[in-house]
């Protein structure tokens, strides 16, 4: 039931669901404590500096992950820009050399459904090098057949492809700062079960506070941690911050046309 509404959810309170919870058992502990007279703690001026420095480095934290941030999101958009040169360039020659290369659009058709399934971990990056590197063996049947241009730009194009899922795979497989997200979380955690101890009259003030503070504190947490991985779409979590993966999954459904209608067209 709650997998069928986090599909239905739109994406941008996916993240805010996910707190509710953790803000929901604070609220509890609060009521708790301020009914047993477990609120043995004063609002001081060191209380509210703490929560700032937490501010501070949280603000440190995603400043350094959204820069990898904008970067993954222009690299499905490359990907697919440069398979679409490779169908392009494969295509230009139909009727000339390509006749020699029947096996080009098929080897072209399994590399991007690979690139897709390698986003969601169901292909090892170690696998799909190596159908990144047997595209050379495709490109090898247009030699002497084809100006040296046109290989040449088949050969960049193969190594931008290898330069971007290397740079994928360095993004996903490495974190900002482990260490900085362990005092951020430390702290968060420490100020959150604060404030359920921390005596402010009105008793409805408290409450706002502990709700406020922990909800902001928890969130920018867990949108950090979404952030600095935005090719996270093999994870169970159903979060909301990964970059589009539809400009490479369109790029793959015009190959794979191609790659049929070439097929369709060798039978007649």
């Amino acid at each position: 039931m709650s997998s069928a509404f986090g599909k239905t959810l739109p994406a941008k309170w996916k993240l805010t669901f996910k707190v509710l919870p953790f803000v929901g058992a604070l609220l509890l502990l609060k009521f708790a404590a301020h009914k047993f007279q477990a609120e043995f703690l004063t609002l001081s001026p060191l209380f509210t500096a703490i929560i700032s420095a937490n501010i501070f480095l949280i603000g440190f934290l995603i400043t350094g992950v959204l820069t990898d941030y904008k970067e993954s999101e222009k690299i499905p958009g490359e990907l697919a820009a440069s398979l679409e040169v490779l169908l392009d360039e494969r295509l230009s020659l139909r009727g000339g050399p390509a006749a020699a290369a029947a096996g080009y659009l098929q080897e072209l058709c399994g590399l991007s459904r690979a690139l897709l399934d390698w986003f969601h971990k169901r292909e090892k990056t170690r696998g799909l090098m190596d159908r990144i590197s047997a595209l050379s063996g495709a490109f090898a049947v247009f030699d002497g057949v084809a100006p040296a241009n046109y290989i040449a730009r088949l050969k960049q194009e193969q190594h931008n492809i290898r330069r971007l899922v290397l740079r994928v795979h360095t993004i996903r497989e490495t974190s900002f700062s482990e260490a900085g997200y362990a005092i951020a979380e430390i702290i968060t955690a420490i100020l959150s079960l604060g404030l359920v101890f921390v005596r402010i009259d009105p008793f409805y003030e408290s409450v706002f506070f502990v709700v406020f503070v922990s909800f902001m504190l928890i969130y920018m947490v867990l949108l950090i941690k979404d952030l600095d991985n935005p090719f996270g779409y093999y994870e169970e979590e159903d979060l909301s911050e990964e970059v589009s993966l539809k400009p490479l999954e369109d790029t793959a459904e015009r190959i794979t046309a191609a790659a049929d209608k070439e097929n369709a067209d060798g039978r007649h």
